[in-house]
């Protein structure tokens, strides 16, 4: 199962994927497995999750840089509207500005919308 998976996640590396596409992807999967699967992947620093504002999670296969200890995908998420991908910007990466005295910032999350360039040059 953690193979099937990850050749899934390779197969759609320009974007993020929800629960319920790798299971439509994987018409044996157990769910609980493929829950299982994706848990174990985001502690060891294999995917992270790819928040684009929508209730579905939704993971991205992370950089080669990020590990079992530490996820350094510090970079925005585009969704975009008219199909509903969400796709990883990895050079758009989120800088923190200098908090006020007293805040500790343990994550955030720059999230864009719009539409892709696949959707934009089928709506003009």
């Amino acid at each position: 199962m953690r193979l099937q998976v990850l050749q899934v996640f390779l197969l759609n590396r320009e974007q993020a994927l929800s629960s319920h596409q790798l299971e439509t992807g994987l018409p044996d999967a157990d769910r609980i497995t493929l829950y299982r699967t994706l848990r174990t992947f985001e502690q060891k620093g294999i995917i992270h999750q790819a928040l684009d504002g929508t209730p579905n999670q939704k993971y991205a296969l992370c950089s080669g840089a990020c590990s079992e200890h530490q996820h350094l995908d510090q970079h925005a998420h585009f969704h975009c509207s008219v199909c509903g991908k969400t796709i990883c910007l990895d050079e758009v990466n989120q800088l923190l500005h200098q908090m006020p005295a007293g805040f500790i910032v343990h994550s955030s999350h720059l999230i864009l919308r719009g539409s892709c360039p696949d959707c934009t040059f089928r709506v003009v």
